[in-house]
């Protein structure tokens, strides 16, 4: 994880700063094609950054990990029918990511549901689905390939023991309050 925070998240930084600095400097001539270049730019590096807060809110060290409480458990019990199933379904959807991507427990402010989702690459769930995000799973290999190879759903079945559940039954409370 240290490589992983210390080299790609802060590549995501980095190369979001320049696409925005690339942007300010092309916005002052008008050319419109230059400024709609740089948007994939701006979504892959800013949405990677937005993922990877995320994502590290989302890890917690296993002697501090407990299952999800309160408001947050009940929801995922109701939905889903109990938590092993919830992480079952979740699993699945991110073991199914094609190629590199997210697995996010969102939160819907039109019904007021929970929802597991998936994002393709640095797509960050917020803007591309209106969904509030609770908690990411970062799926691109880099988050796992070192310990795990390339057996994503092995890294899937263990990341529930870091998993920080008092995060995102903040992130829940907070998202419910302004549905």
């Amino acid at each position: 994880m240290e490589i992983h925070h210390s080299k790609h998240h802060r590549a995501y930084v980095n190369g979001f700063n320049a696409a925005l600095e690339e942007l300010r400097e092309v916005e002052a001539t008008g050319n419109v094609d230059k400024i709609v270049s740089l948007q994939s730019a701006i979504k892959f590096n800013g949405g990677g950054h937005i993922n990877h807060e995320i994502f590290w809110r989302s890890l917690i060290p296993p002697s501090e990990q407990e299952g999800p409480q309160g408001k947050l458990k009940d929801e995922i019990v109701h939905t889903w029918g109990s938590l092993d199933t919830f992480i079952g379904k979740f699993n699945a959807a991110a073991a199914a990511v094609q190629g590199s991507g997210w697995g996010w427990l969102g939160f819907d402010p039109k019904t007021g549901t929970l929802r597991i989702a998936t994002t393709a690459n640095q797509d960050p769930l917020f803007p591309t689905t209106k969904l509030v995000p609770l908690l990411g799973v970062d799926v691109w290999e880099h988050a796992y390939y070192l310990q795990y190879k390339n057996v994503r759903p092995d890294y899937l079945r263990e990341i529930w023991k870091v998993i920080n559940w008092k995060e995102a039954a903040a992130r829940f409370e907070a998202a419910a309050k302004g549905a």
